[in-house]
């Protein structure tokens, strides 16, 4: 079975000298594995450590090596990373490595198929750990610096008018808004290699940010030309070593389509002002950033493109957070997961590049959804004639999305947290596995825009579900929350015959089960040896403990494989393993020669201790030790005993012959 245990961490603002730690005190865990012995371990039995950022971690899908060691450090943090638990565990990440947000850390007890597969019996090893996660940051998000002394500059944002400048670049009736977003403070003179640092925070869908520096001069007469390289990064930070984006901004400005919603952290710098060392030269300039927001309804380069808000609808009795979601136009049903496209393609503009037509989807992730998997499907009575790609906090397009689907052939098929099932020329299924919370963006890319192929029916449903396929029909659904208790996840426990984090995979095949079904349940026809043997001896009562053993043994495997159940399963379980601890010490006692009063009160206790421990955890490796030891014990004291016994009869008749001795001589 799987055992997670989900740590989230919802740090600060990270500066340039903060950090996330696993352990300032360290991430003490109870286990010893040394990484050079990684590959003698078994998957399934290698306790581990996942890393995440946004939703919880998946092993299952994990498909790199994990020879790696967490004390090396971690590096691309934007997909999951995984390590092997070792004794002790001290991590330190920087900025640099990790943003704010929602981050988590899974702790698993195996990896593979077989670790979400139900068993009969679990006796795998256990392990504790202790965990001490601190952040170091400025409790003033504008503030940065070892000393959280220097500050960030936010730009703040107001509509305005479109300029002369946008006029010939967008078509201004189509254009609802632009934002103009500035620094209270109207100029900035620094010296060479002092950087700036500005925040802009991006609240809806956008198409795209501007980012221009004015008013750029020296402070003293100078000739040479003036370089301020400018850093852009998301979420965090920038660096000349870490940046999404870069431009010599004096040069021209720089301009993000469909940014990510969320702050944006500018950083400005200026190079090359002098050869000379003339500590007086300094460059100012000012810094302004436009904000273009296309109308409701529209997306896309100019805002030619078509833009659909889903609405939530949460599934009546299901587990939580389950729900689908439909456009708030189009005439879908509010009753069904399912939509038609045609009817909200009518009105696009296929008066763009062919190749190049979009039809977007905004869907909203609810907080503590974390732990679900966004469903999508499609289907056509003819050829489907769409791509759908999928990006998380923005519009996806051939440059930027986080999963996509093509064709056959075209896929995220590198992505772990892509699930393909249905992939043909009229059908298309698949998953996002663990979604973010927040925005998601979906969208589809027309293909053969003529009016032939626009004559079939096209279906689309996107819904939000617990466990992928509902774990293919193989196992059960459950869901738990994290150690916060702020957000759930689902997972799927598998029955014998499969296993995977979607049950999908066959460990055994049905041949295989029924011939293990077969021989476990008739393998406790071995239970007549003993019964006849005791019924040879006339042991009434330990022909019938035996007789009793087997056959509740037998029910409960026939039980337990799926065959029948005569009774509550849990009432099968105590009876096997309660007879079968009765048996074993029973026979032990009956081998002790000593009196039947004496034997009746043992079995009494006996009877009470190994009931509670049938009652409590019966599955424990550990019992059969103590049963052993108990059974073991009641013979030795039997043996005590009848020596003690002969000791004082020998005794007894040594002292009659010496009396009889003495009273002759008298």
């Amino acid at each position: 079975m799987m055992k997670w245990a989900l740590v989230k961490v919802k740090p600060l603002l990270f500066q340039a000298s903060d950090t996330l730690r696993l352990g300032s005190g360290p991430l003490i865990c109870a286990i010893s594995e040394d990484v050079s012995r990684i590959e003698r371990v078994p998957m399934s039995t290698l306790p581990i450590i996942c890393f995440r950022d946004g939703s919880p971690p998946l092993p299952d899908a994990l498909n790199t090596s994990l020879k790696d060691s967490a004390t090396s450090g971690i590096n691309d943090l934007d997909v999951e990373r995984c390590f092997p638990m070792q004794k002790n565990i001290t991590m330190k990440l920087t900025n640099n490595q990790i943003s704010p947000g929602v981050w988590y850390i899974g702790l698993f007890n195996g990896i593979g198929p077989t670790r979400t597969q139900s068993k009969m019996i679990i006796r795998g090893p256990s392990f504790s750990f202790i965990a001490n996660i601190s952040v170091e940051a400025c409790t003033n998000s504008m503030m940065r610096g070892d000393f959280c002394n220097s500050s960030v500059y936010p730009l703040s944002c107001a509509e305005s008018d479109v300029s002369n400048a946008l006029e010939a670049k967008m078509n201004k009736s189509m254009l609802e808004s632009l934002v103009t977003c500035k620094s209270n403070f109207e100029a900035f003179c620094v010296h060479e290699g002092m950087p700036n640092f500005f925040s802009l925070d991006i609240m809806n869908v956008a198409e795209e940010i501007i980012i221009t520096a004015a008013n750029i001069r020296f402070n003293v007469s100078r000739s040479n030309d003036i370089s301020l390289m400018c850093f852009v990064r998301h979420g965090a930070m920038p660096s000349v070593t870490s940046n999404d984006y870069n431009i010599n901004i004096a040069k021209g400005p720089l301009v993000i389509h469909s940014p990510l919603i969320g702050r944006w952290y500018i950083s400005i710098v200026p190079v090359n002002l002098t050869k000379t060392q003339d500590n007086s030269v300094r460059v100012c300039y000012s810094v302004e950033s436009q904000v273009l927001q296309c109308p409701l309804g529209k997306a896309g380069p100019n805002c030619t493109m078509d833009s659909y808000l889903l609405q939530t609808f949460v599934r009546r009795g299901s587990t939580p957070f389950e729900s689908y979601y439909l456009p708030v136009v189009g005439g879908a049903s509010y009753d069904s997961a399912n939509f038609p496209l045609e009817p909200l393609l009518d009105d696009s503009s296929y008066s763009g590049e062919p190749d190049n037509i979009w039809t977007y989807f905004l869907l909203n992730i609810p907080r503590g959804a974390a732990g679900g998997n966004i469903h999508i499907q499609l289907s056509s009575d003819m050829k489907i004639s769409y791509e759908v790609y999928a990006r998380f906090g923005g519009l996806p397009s051939l440059d930027s999305w986080d999963y996509y689907y093509a064709n056959k052939t075209r896929r995220s098929d590198p992505s772990m947290f892509f699930t393909l099932y249905d992939s043909s020329d009229n059908k298309v299924n698949f998953y996002i596995m663990y979604a973010r919370e927040g925005t998601w963006g979906i969208g589809l890319r027309h293909l053969n825009t003529s009016s032939d192929s626009m004559k079939g029916l096209t279906i689309m449903s996107i819904s939000l579900e617990r466990c992928p396929k509902r774990c293919s029909s193989h196992g059960e659904c459950k869901f738990s929350f994290d150690a916060s208790g702020l957000t759930s996840y689902s997972f799927c426990s598998c029955d014998r015959n499969h296993g995977g984090f979607d049950c999908s995979i066959e460990i055994v095949t049905h041949q295989g089960h029924v011939r293990q079904s077969i021989f476990l349940i008739v393998s406790n026809a071995a239970a007549i040896l003993p019964a006849y043997w005791a019924l040879r001896k006339k042991a009434l009562a330990e022909w019938v403990l035996y007789t009793s053993s087997g056959i509740s043994s037998g029910l409960y495997h026939a039980c337990d494989v799926g065959t029948w159940c005569a009774l509550n399963y849990n009432v099968l379980q105590f009876m096997d393993f309660w007879l079968s601890f009765m048996a074993v010490i029973s026979t032990f006692l009956y081998l002790a020669t000593i009196d039947e009063v004496l034997k009746r009160a043992i079995h009494t206790a006996v009877a009470i201790l190994t009931a509670l421990m049938a009652a409590t955890k019966a599955t424990r490796s550990s019992n059969v030790i103590l049963v052993i030891v108990i059974g073991a014990l009641g013979l030795f004291i039997g043996w005590l005993i009848e020596i003690s016994t002969k000791y004082r009869s020998l005794s007894f008749s040594i002292g009659i012959s010496f009396n009889f001795s003495h009273c002759n001589e008298l």
